[in-house]
This record gives structure tokens, sequence and C-alpha cells, in this order.
């Protein structure tokens, strides 16, 4: 039995080193998720410390947690003047761009590659949404500003779109599990859900500030403890009545941060810094239960499906929902390109492994893989081709 205080000491120095490591990251350009990332698959079984850890209902449980302060946050410090005049575009990507985006990799896959249909789907609809912590780590730390309200667009889009990629898979493992199932069956469930999902994020925001502002706590401390329970009773409240508690969560907090509210810089300021501790623990996780030495047997699958993602499916969806909009050939080519994966895509990946269904190990390791790729190639070249493109107002 380790001893608590070696316990606490290495805690202790992992959070430093990788606060550190993400500030170094920012420097030379590589986004902060793959840093978090190897620091969890060095801990790991194949890495340098060698701890084994494969309970994914844990990591699942530690993962949506993260996923709601996270959103949270996003929620409560995004201005309806900012997001106003692209509100419209925004959740056409964040809703039919991430149905298309899945539909056109999940018969990329079936077709190209040759697994089973429904299995594609369900892979195409795992890596679907843009990652907001990835698309936050590197507009915000550099104030990044682009023209047209493209970086507006950008952060909206995925802090939006993850409850459609939810719903997706979640309904694509129930089809692989109970394959009789009526597909209109699952397109009533996936509209029931945006809708409850919608109606008690509004009632909650509502509710919230009401509360917030009448409650006249002596402690001030107490107000960011308060929102930490309405961000998880929004959850959890959606998800028990048959609603999407991430969207939930987003609406409420949008809300909330949009409203008068006791000490709202002071809780705006708490909330972000939770939700780069919610990240950091997340990214380390999810590091740690991934066995590298199983990744490289998926690696030409992995190759492929990341081409189909990033070079066809991404774009098609993009320039199919920009359609409406003003933006010219450059603007939609970085929308494009800004479709960066992230910790979403690997939370979503161990639910198949939750249910146990067939071939979930190898769906977990592609969509790892994938995640991996999208980082490394489309986060460390956003900046440049913002610059390139000539789209950037102005840059810290």
């Amino acid at each position: 039995m380790i001893p608590i205080e070696v316990l606490l000491f290495g805690l202790g120095l992992l959070l430093i080193a990788s606060i550190l490591l993400s500030k170094l990251s920012t420097v030379i350009g590589i986004p902060t998720l793959i840093v978090f990332l190897i620091i969890g698959m060095l801990l790991g079984s194949d890495g340098i410390i060698g701890i084994y850890f494969d309970n994914y209902l844990f990591v699942q449980y530690i993962s949506i947690f993260a996923l709601i302060i996270i959103m949270f946050s996003g929620g409560l410090d995004t201005e309806f003047k900012r997001i106003k005049p692209i509100a419209k575009i925004g959740v056409s990507l964040s809703t039919f761009g991430v149905l298309l985006t899945a539909v056109v990799t999940g018969l990329f896959i079936h077709f190209i590659i040759g697994i089973d249909l429904i299995v594609s789907l369900l892979i195409g609809s795992i890596i679907s949404s843009t990652d907001v912590a990835a698309v936050f780590s590197i507009f915000r730390p550099f104030n990044l500003k682009l023209k047209n309200n493209l970086d507006n667009l950008l952060e909206f889009e995925s802090a939006t779109n993850d409850p459609m990629a939810y719903v997706l898979t979640v309904s694509f493992i129930y089809l692989v599990i109970h394959p009789t199932t009526s597909i209109w069956g699952i397109i009533f469930l996936l509209i029931q859900s945006m809708v409850i999902g919608t109606i008690v994020g509004y009632l909650s925001g509502k509710l919230s500030v009401k509360l917030v502002n009448s409650i006249n706590l002596t402690t001030k401390g107490l107000y960011p403890v308060l929102l930490i329970g309405v961000a998880v009773l929004t959850f959890a409240s959606a998800e028990l009545i048959g609603g999407n508690g991430f969207l939930a969560v987003y609406i409420g907090s949008l809300l909330i941060g949009n409203s008068a509210l006791v000490s709202k810089r002071a809780q705006i300021n708490f909330f972000d810094g939770l939700a780069w501790l919610m990240q950091i623990i997340m990214f380390i996780i999810l590091g740690l239960v991934v066995f590298p030495k199983q990744l490289l047997p998926t690696a030409g699958i992995s190759l492929l499906v990341s081409f189909g993602l990033i070079l066809i499916a991404r774009p098609l969806s993009v320039f199919l929902c920009l359609i409406p909009s003003k933006f010219n050939l450059k603007e939609k080519f970085f929308v494009s390109w800004t479709g960066i994966k992230g910790a979403v895509p690997i939370v979503f990946a161990t639910y198949p492994l939750v249910a146990d269904i067939p071939q979930a190990g190898i769906i977990f390791n592609i969509v790892f893989f994938v995640t991996i790729i999208s980082v490394l190639l489309q986060g460390s070249t956003i900046k440049f081709l913002a610059k390139k493109l000539k789209l950037v107002e102005s840059m810290d």
C-alpha cells in the first residue's frame, strides 16, 4: 500500500508539471491536449510508471462530470452579443453539420474499409463533433480574434455540437444491440432529447438566476459551489426524463452568464480555473486508460478514417451548412479545417466498451488514434493557417 503522503506528493507534482508543460506547449505550438494525453500514457501500463488501469465505467463517470463543468464554464463566459450574428449558422453546423459528418464518415468507413454499416456509423458519430476544450485552448490563450466573427462561430459550434454527437452515439449503440429497432424510433428519440434538453436548460437558467440573486449567502465563496450543484442537477434532470443533459447544461449556463448575477465575474473566473482542472484530469485519465501497443494494429485503418473525416466529411458538411452564409471560400475552408477533435470523442468511445458491444476495443483505439492525428495535424496548424489566409483580426 502506497503511503498517502507519497500519493499526494505525486498528485501535486503532476498538477504543477501539467500546467507548466501546457504553458510550454502554447509557446512551441503544440496543442495542450496532447501534453496531458502523453502524461496519462506515460503513467499507464505501457508507459514509464506502468499503472494498469482499464476501468472504463469510472473513466466515463469522471469524464461526464468534467464535461459538465467545461460546458457550463463555456456557456457562462459566452455573451449573447458575440454569438447573435452567427447563431443560425452555428446551430446549423452543430446539428445538421454533425449529422452529415457522422453519416458521410460512416459511409466512407463502410464502403472503403469494409466495416459493418451500423458500426461504421457509430464510429462516425463518435468522431463527428468539434471539441470545445481543444478549440478554446487554441483561441483563448492567444486571444485570437478572426475576421467576420469566425472565432465566435467556431467557439459556438464547438460548445453546442457535443449534444448531437452524444445522441447519435447512444442511438447507434442501441441499434448495434437491438438491430431490429425502427430508424423512425431513433429519429423520434433524437428530436425528443433535443427538445427536452432545451426546455430543461431554459428552466434551469431562469430559476438559477432567481435563486442565486435571492438567496443572499453570507459566504461569497459558496456561490460557485451552488452553481456546480445547478450544473450537475441540470444535466441529471434532463437525462432522467429523456433529454440531452449536455445541451441543457450549455443553454442553462448561457442564460445564467447573460443575466445580472451576484459576484458574476468572480464566478466566471472560478469556473474558468475549474474547467481547466477538469480538462487536465480528464485528459490524463483518458491517456492512462489507453494501451499504446494496441493502437499500432489499427494505425492503417485510423489513417484512412482520418483522411475521410478531415478531407471529405467535414468539408462537405461545412460547405453545405454555410451555403446560406456570406462567408467566402477561404473562410469556409478555414471552418472546415478547424473541426479539431479532442477529449469528447475519446469519452464517447468508452460508451461501446461499457455497453460491451462487439469490436468495442477496436472502435476505442481507432477513435483515440484519429483524435491524436486531428490534434497534431489540425490543432498545430490553425494559427498558421489563419495568418496565411489573412483571417486574423488581432492576436496577443
